[in-house]
């Protein structure tokens, strides 16, 4: 990594200015969020249940795919690689990627797996019931190979920047394949950053930027973590590294900020002070920030300071909803200069 850096106007308006120039690859498992919103002023005389009046239906790309809407939302070229059922919700699914002037050449179709849908039911602006459809199984071999093959395609025909994987442990991320792309892109120097689940955790080795959350690390190294104690949370990074050899670790804490661990640098970045509305989305909302700062060559502690404030801002939105780049730019400003 660069040496620390001296944050500026000018350098961080060069720097917003220059996501626009940048190619992310962004591999993981997509799916569709399917909003229900509406009242509830009464109670189901069949069940205990409130009774929602629906007044709006949406249905939004979700899982790697917001990571790609939030890339495209900061100004850079998002490339998504994933797999897709052959139903009807996998038409659904590309549509919205083509209404949303998203690339579909790196979408795989298969007829052994559904695509996935999460619907939540919102109700008085407040969540009341999630029901997914969906299969966690891993890809078959020959599906995995054909993925990686296009993966490989558009590495070695493009000018790609950063390879984002974001992981939600539905099958599409295998081990093969994280060991396959880790390779490529470290033949070729370009930077893999990772949103990872607690299946493949492990299997991380030699990525360039490590992101999980408390809940993921705890789960991932099967431990025990005071979130409050930064001693532990060092600790626990310390134990992860010694598996997974990554340059950077980017641990998120939710109302406890952000810590990042490198040889380089180790610091607790503390959360700002938020009206929170909905946590959902705000891991994509980092790992896109902190990937396109990474592609950029930016220091350790300047990457966890924008991603930290990112992830806040998309946390006062109800839904999944990519980052406002005018936004994070005025903030990024306020608060870091």
């Amino acid at each position: 990594m660069d040496k620390k850096q001296t944050l500026t106007k000018t350098s961080l308006n060069q720097l917003f200015k220059d996501f626009n120039n940048l190619n992310v690859l962004i591999i993981g498992d997509v799916m569709i969020d399917a909003y229900y919103f509406g009242k509830v002023d009464r109670i189901s005389p069949e069940a205990p249940v409130p009774i929602v009046a629906v007044e709006k239906k949406e249905k939004r790309l979700g899982g790697a795919a917001n990571v790609a809407l939030n890339i495209q939302a900061l100004g850079a070229n998002p490339i998504l690689c994933s797999v897709i059922g052959q139903d009807e919700d996998g038409g659904i699914f590309e549509n919205l990627l083509k209404k949303d002037s998203l690339s579909t050449e790196g979408i795989l179709k298969v007829n052994t797996r559904v695509t996935t849908v999460k619907t939540r039911i919102i109700g008085n602006k407040h969540q009341l019931l999630r029901v997914d459809s969906e299969t966690d199984e891993n890809l078959l071999e020959v599906e995995t190979k054909s993925l990686f093959q296009k993966i490989k395609k558009l590495i070695t025909t493009k000018k790609i920047d950063v390879v984002v994987f974001e992981d939600y442990d539905k099958g599409v991320i295998t081990k093969s394949l994280i060991t396959d792309v880790v390779e490529l892109c470290n033949e070729k120097n370009i930077p893999t950053t990772v949103d990872p689940k607690k299946r493949n955790f492990l299997d991380y080795n030699n990525v360039t930027l490590f992101k999980p959350n408390l809940k993921e690390l705890k789960e991932g190294l099967n431990i025990e973590i005071d979130a409050k104690k930064i001693s532990e949370i060092k600790k626990a990074i310390q134990l992860l590294n010694k598996n997974l050899n990554s340059l950077i670790t980017l641990i998120t804490l939710s109302e406890n900020g952000i810590y990042s661990y490198s040889t380089n640098q180790q610091l607790h970045i503390p959360a700002h002070i938020r009206t929170i509305a909905d946590v959902s989305g705000a891991g994509d909302t980092v790992i896109s920030v902190a990937s396109l700062c990474l592609a950029l060559k930016q220091d350790e502690e300047t990457i966890a300071k924008i991603a930290n404030l990112a992830g806040g801002l998309v946390c006062e939105k109800v839904g999944v909803v990519p980052i406002d780049k005018k936004i994070l730019q005025s903030e990024t400003l306020l608060k870091l200069i």
